[in-house]
């Protein structure tokens, strides 16, 4: 088992810090987009930082490299598809990070679509997908295509349903008020939404989720059920035979939702 810790930044994202069964006393984070937070982190848990995982080269992700680097001597692993401001480990789709001291090891997922590069870890139960996907919602398509981030959601969804996903922003409360309006009528996002009040009423963090309980709320992993293509169908005004335009238009409908 692992160690996973949030560490807060900005408004609403998670750097997460994990420890290993080998080392409690070292840490990796994922990505740090502030290094003050994980510093300030570090020094209150009598931790040393030993690696730094990079799932995608958007600001608020990496702004904290310089300054980590040149603080701690870390290594630093990243998509091997994307620029980043410090040299890494570049990694590829299927890929292994071994981190030995702290007996930590995951799989390099190719998760394209928020970013055209961007990758996930898994290991040990968990999932770390960045901005790729959401608890009840999925990451904007700022470089990708409906296509390709539906293949990457359809193959984090291939997952095991007791996977924890551990995504970068605190956007469960929203994203379950658009599943609630895209399937109004689905018991699992009724209750989860209810919880997720009374959570987010008390500024308790909703994360990590299931991946089991992804997959009955959320509606962009949901694309192939028949209430959710009739929702987008008449939110789109016509037929939607492919699951990739089904994702397209609740995308773009997300994009606009208030």
């Amino acid at each position: 088992m692992i160690d996973v810790t949030p560490i807060r930044a900005f408004s609403d994202n998670y750097i997460w810090l994990i420890r290993g069964p080998r080392d409690p006393s070292r840490a990796v984070v994922v990505d740090p987009g502030d290094a003050g937070p994980v510093n300030e982190a570090l020094e209150r848990m009598g931790l040393e930082l030993h690696s730094i995982l990079v799932t995608h080269h958007h600001p608020d992700h990496v702004g904290g490299l310089r300054q980590l680097v040149g603080q701690h001597d870390v290594r630093v692993y990243g998509p091997g598809r994307e620029r980043l401001p410090v040299e890494t480990e570049a990694l590829e789709d299927g890929a292994t990070v071994e981190i030995g001291p702290l007996g930590l090891q995951f799989s390099v997922m190719a998760v394209p679509g928020h970013t055209v590069g961007h990758i996930a870890y898994h290991g040990h139960g968990v999932l770390f997908c960045g901005d790729t996907l959401f608890s009840a919602g999925c990451g904007r398509l700022f470089e990708g295509t409906p296509a390709q981030m539906l293949a990457s959601l359809d193959r984090i969804a291939a997952l095991a349903d007791e996977t924890l996903v551990y995504c970068a922003h605190e956007y469960t409360l929203g994203n379950l008020r658009f599943a609630a309006t895209v399937e109004p009528e689905n018991p699992d996002v009724e209750q989860r939404l209810a919880e997720v009040e009374e959570l987010r009423a008390k500024d308790v963090t909703t994360l990590p989720s299931r991946l089991g309980t992804e997959r009955s709320i959320n509606p962009f992993l949901r694309c192939r059920e028949p209430a959710v293509r009739a929702a987008a169908e008449a939110h789109a005004g016509r037929p939607l035979p492919k699951a990739e335009e089904v994702f397209g238009v609740i995308r773009a409908w997300k994009d606009g939702f208030r």
